[in-house]
């Protein structure tokens, strides 16, 4: 059976965009906590296996990054989970058709970043900090740096790589929505979500993992900086790539309006 075509597509997020502002807070949560660990497994997957060779080229240690990072879209795709930037897009296609109102659209967006966090704050210091995962050269040298570059890029920087990062991951979700078997469902992940990571993109539920795993290991930043340097423009340009560059042009250009 072939994939879905772009109208199948805008559909099937109306229904998803439909199932998940109903989706009550009891059960909410714990499914975007799950989503939050997910991100962080790949996270920590990317940086265990592409800073493995301390004297690899850059462009190497970024593709092999990339190669190994969507294993977290899968799994949120694939077994379920809530993930912040991936929902900026998939509510928007059933709000502009008029299915629920901005209320379900920020709740849905507040209680799922919110558990995304403490998920991906969880692993990293549970499965990878206390672990002692990075704890040895060349990986606290590499997530120290990692953290400490993210946090002193220009703001308007960071906003501008959070569009193009989530811009990526929406189409990542968008692709695996088309497919119907579970292939194409991770290859659809895998291309955008590589692509992302080795052009550098900002995505903020993977920086909950990568700057706070380097605060844990000594890197020169500040919860104010974290927060205000690099999560808040990460995660503006994260909205602005999911809802403004995926979900509301496909929505104007294959949804038939209510």
């Amino acid at each position: 059976m072939p994939v879905k075509n772009p109208t199948e597509v805008i559909e099937a997020a109306v229904e998803s965009g439909v199932k998940k502002t109903s989706i009550n807070t009891s059960r909410l949560l714990p499914l975007s906590i799950m989503a939050g660990a997910y991100i962080a497994l790949g996270g920590a997957l990317s940086l265990i296996a592409g800073y493995g060779f301390p004297e690899s080229p850059a462009a190497l240690q970024k593709i092999i990054s990339g190669c190994v990072f969507p294993i977290g879209l899968i799994l949120i795709v694939v077994l379920g989970g809530e993930l912040f930037t991936g929902n900026n897009a998939t509510l928007i296609p059933a709000f502009m058709n008029r299915h629920y109102g901005i209320g379900q659209v920020v709740r849905n967006w507040t209680i799922v970043y919110i558990g995304n966090f403490i998920g991906a704050l969880a692993f990293a210091w549970l499965l990878v900090y206390l672990s002692g995962l990075t704890d040895g050269e060349p990986y606290r040298s590499a997530i120290v740096r990692v953290a400490e570059t993210k946090v002193n890029l220009p703001w308007h920087v960071v906003f501008l790589r959070g569009i193009g990062a989530n811009w990526c991951v929406c189409l990542a979700v968008w692709l695996a929505m088309s497919g119907r078997r579970l292939a194409e469902k991770m290859l659809g992940c895998w291309v955008p979500v590589m692509a992302f990571v080795v052009l550098g993109y900002e995505h903020c539920i993977a920086n909950m993992f990568f700057i706070p795993l380097g605060m844990m290991q000594g890197a020169e930043v500040g919860i104010m900086a974290f927060l205000t340097d690099n999560l808040l423009p990460a995660t503006l340009g994260n909205i602005v790539g999911g809802a403004l560059f995926v979900g509301m042009p496909h929505a104007m250009l294959y949804l038939k309006r209510r």
